[in-house]
């Protein structure tokens, strides 16, 4: 009979055995099998290398039970094979045919033999332990008061416990990758809970491979990120007869790094880097792929192309009068945001993902800006946002109105960042009151005259405004105004010697902020 030899022997190797279909269930950890005594089995294991974790774990994908003095055609490869030792002699010893039937197992990919004693030997045979020990096949005694068919049960009934925790790890993964798309700044969010998941990164590469987003652990080192870009070029579509697959995959030292290609977003992915064997990684990476996909796909239709336009060319200075048909009736309220607590710039994913937590597809932003605007239609409130400052302002009308509201919001925000408040609202009403028992052309006309002095100097119109509003606090409009409290000092002694007054007057301030909200608007 052939055999495959062990290592280091100089004989022939057989046929490989046939490829392993896997099932649907996870494997069973040898070791869990042995070391449960909820299954009252009794196993323990007589000979072969351990089985406890670690390198040398061995997985069992299934039972298989058979007395075939050649069980090789018959296996599949992972499997706990169980036998009584019918075809053996009774004092079979060390000899070669122990040690061919071990060495056959051992090449059809069996994962450990199950020997059960009486009532043909009364013992596990010494020369089968020898074999298994020179094999390296575990080799579990099974006593005879428990039945193959027990053996089998407990490891499906383990299979089944993976498999349902394996489900409930799904489920909230997926719970939890929604939550983070649903929250501002989505599409890191997602990447950041990803990478978490799978104890590695999780970026959004562009349509070159280079990374457009990274999650919360920032880009992976550089031998993984370049071969991120390299897998990211083979999701690119080729001739119609080759279309583009759908991930790429490679494996580096320990490391899997996987791309996943995102649909309808023009040729963006997302890039993973994990351990190798992570469980659930592909599942995991799946779920992803379609709330990334959602997120950062392109917003079709004509209508809101137009609206967007319209918000542009409003709050670059085109007349009102020329986009007022795009946009529909308001009240609308302009928000201005920043990320807190420190500010940065803002990537177009991120203030689109604000603006669809605020209920709004109306988003301004550009390169390196670190302030977002987000227009919201009648009906909608603004709401604090979890890592964004903002602040708001309703124009009172329609679209004319709109550029006012705009500089109002941003006052707002100043507010917001120096009070450490994560949201402040701006009314277009807030000149009414004792400031609307005056006449508009002759309040504009006092204050023109009590602010001519800071003309040509709008900066420090701006210092003064924060720092009246602010009840003269150093420390908050140098917050707001994002300079140093010395910088605020100067700006408001010039202020007091240019206006010829005395600012701790409180009448002096009173008339000063009248002025100064007539003619700031």
């Amino acid at each position: 009979m052939s055999t495959t030899p062990p290592p280091g022997s100089s004989a022939a190797s057989p046929a490989e055995p046939p490829s392993a279909v896997l099932p649907p269930t996870p494997p069973v950890r040898l070791s869990a099998l042995l070391g449960r005594a909820d299954l009252g089995l009794g196993l323990r294991q007589v000979g072969g290398p351990p089985v406890d974790e670690g390198d040398g774990e061995r997985l069992v994908q299934w039972v298989h039970t058979s007395e075939m003095e050649d069980p090789y055609p018959y296996l599949l490869g992972g499997e706990l094979l169980l036998s009584a030792g019918l075809h053996l002699p009774e004092a079979a010893g060390a000899g070669a045919r122990l040690d061919a039937y071990v060495g056959r197992i051992v090449a059809a990919g069996g994962a450990a033999l199950g020997f059960g004693v009486a009532p043909v030997h009364e013992a596990v045979p010494r020369g089968l332990v020898a074999a298994c020990d020179r094999w390296g096949l575990p080799l579990v005694e099974v006593p005879s008061a428990t039945p193959f068919s027990a053996v089998a049960r407990a490891v499906w009934r383990l299979m089944a416990e993976s498999r349902h925790a394996g489900l409930r790890r799904a489920a909230e993964a997926q719970r939890g990758l929604a939550t983070a798309a649903a929250g501002p700044d989505p599409v890191h969010a997602v990447l950041t809970r990803l990478a978490a998941l799978l104890d590695g990164y999780a970026v959004l590469l562009g349509p070159t491979g280079e990374i457009l987003v990274p999650g919360g652990r920032g880009a992976p080192p550089d031998p993984a990120r370049a071969l991120l870009g390299g897998l990211a070029t083979k999701l690119r579509p080729g001739p119609a007869t080759r279309p583009a697959p759908a991930s790429a995959t490679e494996t580096a030292g320990r490391d899997r790094i996987a791309v996943y290609a995102l649909t309808g977003t023009g040729g963006h992915a997302l890039g993973t880097v994990c351990p190798a064997g992570t469980e659930g990684e592909q599942a995991l990476a799946q779920i992803a792929v379609v709330l990334l996909s959602l997120l950062t796909a392109g917003r079709p239709g004509a209508s809101w192309a137009g609206r967007t336009s319209a918000l542009v060319a409003l709050l670059l200075g085109d007349a009102p009068a020329t986009v007022a048909g795009s946009l529909s009736a308001g009240p609308w309220t302009v928000v201005r945001a920043r990320r807190s607590p420190h500010g940065g710039p803002v990537d177009p994913l991120a203030a689109s993902g604000l603006g669809t937590a605020l209920g709004s597809t109306l988003v301004g932003t550009g390169p390196g800006a670190d302030t977002v605007r987000v227009l919201l239609p009648a009906g909608a409130e603004p709401t604090p946002q979890r890592g964004w400052t903002l602040g708001a302002a309703t124009a009172a009308g329609d679209p004319p109105d709109l550029p006012a509201a705009d500089a109002r919001a941003a006052r707002a925000l100043d507010r917001a960042r120096a009070t450490h408040h994560p949201l402040v609202r701006d009314r277009a009403d807030a000149a009414r009151g004792l400031a609307a028992l005056v006449d508009p052309a002759d309040a504009e006309a006092y204050a023109r005259d009590l602010l001519a002095p800071l003309d040509g100097a709008p900066e420090l119109a701006e210092t003064l405004r924060v720092w009246l509003s602010l009840h003269g606090s150093w420390d908050r409009t140098a917050t707001a105004l994002a300079v140093h409290r010395n910088t605020v000092r100067g700006r408001i002694t010039r202020c007091a010697r240019l206006l010829a007054t005395d600012l701790d007057d409180a009448d002096v301030r009173m008339e000063l902020w009248f002025a100064l909200g007539r003619g700031g608007e």
